[in-house]
């Protein structure tokens, strides 16, 4: 006997009818959409270190504004299992790309667009600004910059680190040269030597950096926003957990209207 058959002999009001259809509909969507993932372990989330994004301290154990968000919305709102797996950030795009790895935080792009599906809803965007050396002879000029039409009417340089699919698609597109270097780290060093103009990046990381490399004094903060950055789950078109994408978006939603995102943002300010 079908379950719609079973309802509609239990002598339910057409209304009630309604409601269970509904509930029964809903049953089933979500049964379909947690079985394959269920079965295929883990959500496997690749990650390249970056403070206060997502980290492991002394102990091992996993830290970050990131880390924390997604917690919070695929572990405990949606009840799914995570793993994060630590690459250098190129690794972690080709990963994904591969079906090694299911997921990634970060900016959407065409290109990962070709391989991985976004969710609707960013979870985090974060506000970006210039730096430049303290002895730039255009420091001024630099400091006072608020947008990237600003940059590129300026003839300014930008270093940046390889694999930022940010400037890929904002900066680069714009005619603006950039200088690419290997890690984040040795942004922070071109610049402090002299080898670009600025650097665009937020500001609380930047303040973690240049704090661990000895280049406060060396490095100054431009006055205003010059770009926003947005960031979003992607799932690799392979993963088994593809489908979850519309249902965070609207956890996000929720978390943003209760204030969790807020909370756990104020945390790392």
């Amino acid at each position: 006997m079908s379950s719609w058959k079973f309802v509609n002999e239990a002598g339910l009001s057409g209304r009630a009818l309604r409601l269970c259809a509904c509930l029964l509909c809903a049953l089933f969507c979500l049964c379909g959409l947690r079985a394959p993932a269920a079965a295929a372990g883990p959500l496997r989330i690749a990650y390249a270190e970056f403070w206060p994004f997502h980290w492991r301290d002394a102990q091992g154990r996993m830290n970050g504004l990131f880390h924390d968000i997604l917690s919070e919305a695929l572990e405990r709102r949606m009840g799914l299992e995570t793993v994060w797996e630590e690459y250098p950030w190129a690794r972690c795009q080709a990963n994904v790309r591969d079906g090694a790895a299911d997921a990634m935080l970060t900016v959407p792009t065409m290109e990962r667009s070709s391989y991985a599906r976004v969710s609707g809803e960013a979870f985090y965007r974060k506000g970006m600004h210039v730096f430049t050396r303290a002895g730039h002879p255009r420091r001024e000029q630099i400091l006072a910059l608020s947008s990237l039409e600003d940059i590129r009417a300026g003839g300014f340089s930008v270093i940046t680190y390889m694999g930022n699919g940010w400037s890929q698609m904002h900066v680069e597109p714009m005619g603006i040269p950039v200088v690419q270097t290997s890690s984040l780290r040795s942004v922070w060093l071109m610049l402090a030597e002299g080898r670009g103009d600025l650097v665009i990046e937020w500001p609380p990381a930047a303040r973690h950096e240049l704090s661990g490399l000895d280049l406060e004094n060396a490095v100054v903060l431009g006055r205003g926003e010059v770009a926003g950055m947005s960031f979003h789950l992607l799932v690799g078109t392979s993963s088994p957990y593809v489908g979850i994408l519309p249902e965070f978006s609207r956890v996000v939603r929720e978390m943003r209207k209760d204030g969790a995102l807020d909370r756990i943002a104020a945390k790392y300010q």
